[in-house]
């Protein structure tokens, strides 16, 4: 069963085309990574999933129903790049101000806030935090609604490599627990963690697949490597 499903999504951007017809889907209860360069579409094609970009053309479909629409408010969560979160409220205050607007306690929201390392933090203004910390601050807010798709865009930017690990485990136990997530990401190393993969350059879909396949199609064990081959095979049928 898909979880999401677009089909010939055309978006605009003044008079440049950034997305210019994209068509898949994305498998409920998997993590699919949404790969690619920065400025190859990532962040439009995700605020599109959730609804919140302009399109010419084309449609998306969450769980049923067309993005953005009022039925999905409570079943789908967004991360975004910048933090989405209140720098004069702690940690604490933050996570279970959104817990209230989704009808969930207090012990949801310390529970968001220790699945993503800020148990030691809970106390401190997001003011005072790094950008690092503001952003797992935000994706606690977005946990303690338990979405049924949570899209996170580059939530592992500015992390170390023993949280980024954390995260990602958490990702795929949300997986295994039937969230689907859509996780966006320019660090061409994370796709290994993705259970399927978009690989998106200049608003292209270049690859639709698993980890397995891109290295068996991009001959390459390397998946950065598989990408440039696949994207140097392209350049070479356009010539």
């Amino acid at each position: 069963m898909d979880a999401v499903t677009v089909t010939d999504l055309v978006v605009d951007r003044g008079r440049r085309r950034v997305l210019p017809g994209l068509s898949f889907s994305v498998p409920a209860g998997q993590v699919t990574g949404l790969l690619g360069p920065s400025g190859s579409g990532k962040s439009t094609l995700m605020r599109a999933l959730v609804g919140v970009q302009r399109v010419r053309s084309g449609t998306v479909t969450v769980l049923g129903e067309p993005a953005g629409s009022a039925a999905l408010r409570s079943r789908v969560g967004y991360v975004t790049q910048a933090p989405s979160v209140y720098a004069d409220l702690t940690v604490r205050e933050n996570a279970r101000y959104f817990a209230s607007l989704y009808g969930r306690g207090a012990t949801a929201a310390d529970a968001a806030i220790a699945d993503v390392g800020l148990a030691d933090a809970a106390g401190q203004l997001v003011a005072d935090l790094s950008g690092g910390q503001r952003g797992r601050a935000s994706l606690a807010c977005a946990l303690v609604g338990d979405p049924e798709v949570l899209v996170l865009d580059e939530p592992t930017v500015g992390l170390d490599p023993v949280l980024r690990v954390e995260l990602w485990d958490r990702f795929h136990a949300l997986a295994a627990a039937g969230t689907t997530l859509v996780v966006s990401s320019h660090v061409m190393d994370e796709a290994g963690r993705c259970d399927r993969l978009l690989l998106l350059r200049e608003g292209e879909l270049i690859a639709d697949s698993t980890p397995a396949q891109l290295r068996a199609d991009g001959r390459s064990d390397d998946l950065e490597e598989a990408f440039l081959n696949l994207v140097r095979a392209r350049e070479e049928v356009a010539a």
